[in-house]
């Protein structure tokens, strides 16, 4: 452990915990990979057995010997950069969430091909911003049995330290990756296709055939605009969640673990 007393917000080595936005983390130490953000033991031990790497820790002085000890020890030889409450609060902008936090080397994105081999259910996130909506929908998509995320290039960034925070640690758990091609690619990889949308071609999300079908790629848009049109034509399905009082939305972390549970799969994950 290299243990770094901070005296000021501006001390050197402690920029990455609060003069660097979350896109200049992205970029951080290498263009394609960088670094993110992790609050809290718990969810630091979840990254931590998932296999990321720690890169420095910012903790609080009297989370050193208590809630922070083991994380602290199985990170190895990293700078732990240390404070009072009220400097490490000034220095991030925020009050710690459990008094810890941990800079973490950006995995390589993953190939659409790998995260979805063995997959019979998988989520589509088209649009997302919302950093809570991304962390709830990725905690529902590991309790609820789906097997991969991929998220359109205009969504939230997974790795964001509020989504992170939000899902639990379920970032780590769920495989995901960036779908950059059309919604077509996925029915070469063998997928059926199920937009999310109000339509009048929609059928219910309780309809048999849905969960009938071995692989499953679930299409879900944003809460405002929906999906767009050309991604909904491009469907083999339109799915709508039977509603009652008038209501004819629901928010889309929602809607997804509504969706999930109803249409998980009666199989677990392709084996090898």
């Amino acid at each position: 452990m290299k243990l770094i007393e901070l005296k000021s917000l501006q001390q050197e080595g402690a920029e990455m915990f609060s003069a660097l936005t979350e896109a200049q983390l992205r970029n951080r130490l290498e263009p394609d990979r960088g670094i993110f953000i992790v609050e809290s033991p718990k969810v630091i031990d979840v990254a931590l057995r998932a296999g990321y790497t720690p890169v420095a820790l910012l903790c609080e002085r009297r989370h050193i010997t208590g809630d922070a000890a083991d994380i602290i020890r199985r990170c190895g030889d990293i700078p732990v950069y240390t404070g009072e409450r009220e400097l490490l609060a000034g220095l991030t902008g925020y009050k710690l969430t459990r008094g810890v936090l941990c800079a973490m080397r950006r995995p390589q994105p993953r190939a659409l091909e790998d995260v979805c081999r063995n997959a019979r259910r998988i989520v589509v996130i088209d649009n997302v911003v919302d950093t809570t909506n991304i962390g709830a929908i990725f905690r529902s998509a590991a309790a609820l049995g789906i097997d991969a995320v991929l998220l359109t290039r205009n969504s939230c960034d997974p790795l964001n330290r509020r989504a992170v925070r939000v899902s639990m640690g379920s970032v780590f758990l769920v495989p995901w990756t960036w779908l950059d091609g059309p919604i077509s690619s996925l029915n070469a990889l063998g997928f059926k296709t199920a937009a999310m949308a109000l339509s009048d071609n929609s059928i219910p999300l309780d309809a048999p055939e849905l969960k009938a079908i071995p692989r499953l790629a679930i299409i879900m848009g944003t809460e405002g605009d929906g999906l767009p049109t050309e991604t909904i034509v491009a469907s083999n399905y339109v799915v709508r969640i039977p509603m009652s009082h008038q209501v004819d939305s629901l928010n889309v972390a929602a809607a997804a673990a509504v969706t999930f549970w109803e249409l998980r799969s009666p199989s677990p994950a392709l084996s090898e």
